[in-house]
């Protein structure tokens, strides 16, 4: 005869539910709607998941808005993303979109123009500048297109970088 263990109480799966999404940010910050979508794939109720998530908001350790300023200014100085692509990214993490609003408001065009700019010199100095230099224009709209550029930014910033490049190398 084999006798079954009674079902762990409330407070039980709480305490497991907490100690998972203590392991989950240990590894890197997370969003609430990711934290819930581990736990709700887990099998953890939405009350259980609701009240261990409200816990760790109350000491600060799940907070979207942080997290999404971080995240901006990771992406932004890593990645060179532009203020599309993040809007993108965080919607994708599931943070509000008053907070993604909120958070891309201090980044404005000029500097977003000024981000492009940058990454199309950096790649320019390891380019040759020939016969070929469509492929290079297209090269480098493609490579700010997959950041997030619009063409229109993209197009002239690669003009106006090439030609730059184009008088620096000639003098």
């Amino acid at each position: 005869m084999t006798t079954s263990c009674p079902p762990p109480s409330i407070s039980d799966r709480e305490e497991q539910a907490r100690a998972l999404c203590l392991r989950l940010l240990t590894a890197r910050s997370r969003t609430r709607a990711e934290l819930l979508g581990q736990l709700a794939k887990r099998g953890y109720a939405d009350d259980v998941s609701d009240r261990v998530l409200d816990r760790l908001a109350a000491v600060g350790l799940v907070d979207d808005t942080d997290f999404a300023e971080q995240w901006v200014r990771s992406r932004r100085v890593n990645a060179g993303k532009s203020k599309r692509a993040l809007a993108a990214e965080l919607h994708a993490k599931g943070v509000d979109n008053d907070v993604i609003t909120t958070v891309l408001n201090g980044i404005d065009a000029g500097a977003e123009r000024e981000r492009a700019e940058q990454l199309v010199r950096v790649r320019l100095r390891r380019e040759a500048l020939g016969a070929d230099d469509a492929r290079v224009s297209r090269r480098l709209v493609a490579m700010l297109a997959r950041r997030g550029y619009s063409q229109t930014t993209a197009c002239e910033v690669v003009v106006a970088e090439l030609a730059a490049e184009r008088e620096r190398r000639r003098v």
